[in-house]
């Protein structure tokens, strides 16, 4: 990451005219008050997570809440989930701000007292149960933005859309679920909305600091499977078979081969991983297939298209040179996140009066992790950042990352995602009455 430039600086300046607004006068104390329940609500939540499409006791926990702030709230929506609406007193348009609400099958090893002790059984193993990647921190923000505009509710221009969405990491085998189902169920269209915003917290950037980037932002991802078929062998005479282990070695060498030399890297980087590969049941046995799974990650859309045909093709072709066939799946999990330069261009000063001045702001690179936020921008304008969550004095290469058992946040900094938030529902608001 770098420090905004100075040509971002210039822009904040030419466009001073749609930034940032003041906000009521009780704003202030209503920010301050909610923040000790913010905190109270995360740690509820963190003790308590529950898995992708399984967030029945987080979903109406949420919808219970809402419903005393007096919103229309409709709950369930996308099996497990929560919309809210809260009109505004003021003309404007409709806005709507996402938190994802599902947790991980990690075990929490982080010595805090509220720590997950949850436990459950997933892919047929018992695992723990933990919000390893910051979601019930979405969660209490959201939470705590809708507390504070329902108490400014008059002032407000235009309509909010609260959505707070499961299974951002995976509905679980066939299912439906996530951002796909929640704009399938119409959760964007009643009303209709505008522009989309959402935040993601993050352990490796410094607590209270908002890092964005314009345009592609986050990568798609794809999941891929691979069946490699030969013929069974004796393992002292492999002549007499179609090994489909060797022909996988030469295939995952061929994968890297299509990042490295027929993919335009200058164009948005690429990525392919192979996660798993499963052959075989003992060492003098050549076995009759071979299944390996794996992950591509692209940050632009025609990259994501071409690279699914020439991963077939990689596939095939070397499989037919062994003997051997090949069966490829790719299963599309998210879209490129894309943050519409517009609206970047338009609410970035939102940001920095929510983050307490342009010094905590940042602009980042592209990111390879992945986000099905971006079906939600698929369906209109959408802004998509970062807040930061790692505590003063930490080095950020000693911060564990997202998704593992010691993954931690310091909830010093969870009050300037509701300030963000805040401020750009009255900001754009104001700007397209």
């Amino acid at each position: 990451m770098r420090k905004i430039s100075v040509i971002v600086l210039s822009l904040v300046l030419l466009t001073i005219n749609s930034g940032a607004q003041e906000l009521p006068k009780n704003y202030s104390q209503l920010v301050k008050e909610v923040e000790p329940q913010l905190i109270s609500w995360r740690q509820h939540f963190h003790a308590n997570p529950e898995l992708s499409n399984r967030e029945f006791n987080t979903g109406k926990y949420i919808a219970d809440y809402l419903k005393t702030l007096g919103l229309e709230v409709q709950y369930p929506v996308a099996k497990t989930g929560v919309v809210a609406i809260l009109k505004g007193g003021k003309p404007g348009p409709v806005v709507a701000l996402r938190a994802d609400i599902d947790a991980l099958p990690v075990t929490e090893r982080t010595p805090i007292p509220f720590a997950s002790k949850v436990t459950t059984d997933f892919a047929g193993q018992k695992v723990g149960v933990s919000h390893a990647c910051g979601h019930d921190s979405h969660i209490s923000i959201l939470m705590a933005t809708a507390k504070v505009l329902t108490a400014m509710q008059k002032e407000v221009p235009g309509t909010v859309v609260f959505l707070f969405q499961p299974a951002e990491e995976g509905p679980p085998g066939n299912e439906e679920g996530g951002a796909p189902l929640m704009i399938k169920e119409g959760a964007l269209d009643h009303p209709k909305v505008d522009a989309v915003f959402g935040l993601h917290i993050e352990s490796q950037i410094p607590v209270g600091t908002i890092a964005y980037k314009s345009g592609a932002f986050m990568a798609s991802s794809d999941w891929f499977t691979i069946k490699v078929n030969g013929k069974g062998s004796h393992g002292s005479q492999p002549w007499g078979g179609v090994d489909p282990i060797a022909a996988s070695a030469q295939i995952i060498e061929g994968l890297q081969h299509i990042v490295s030399r027929q993919m335009d890297l200058t164009k948005a980087p690429l990525v392919i991983t192979v996660g798993t590969i499963n052959s075989g049941v003992r060492s003098n046995i050549i076995p009759e297939s071979a299944v390996m799974t794996g992950t591509i990650r692209t940050l632009d859309g025609g990259m994501q298209k071409e690279v699914h045909e020439r991963i077939k093709n990689t596939v095939k072709a070397i499989a037919a040179s062994s003997g051997a066939t090949a069966d490829v799946t790719i299963d599309t999990k998210t879209l490129v996140t894309y943050n519409d330069p517009a609206l970047v261009k338009k609410t970035f000063p939102s940001l920095i009066k929510a983050a307490g001045g342009e010094n905590n702001i940042v602009e980042t690179t592209w990111q390879t992790g992945a986000e099905d936020f971006s079906f939600f921008a698929e369906k209109a304008p959408s802004f998509f950042f970062y807040l930061g969550g790692l505590p003063k004095g930490t080095n950020a290469n000693d911060a564990a990352s997202h998704h593992t058992p010691d993954f931690y946040l310091d909830e010093s900094g969870f009050i300037v995602g509701v300030k963000a938030f805040c401020q750009l529902v009255f900001d754009y608001g104001k700007s397209n009455k």
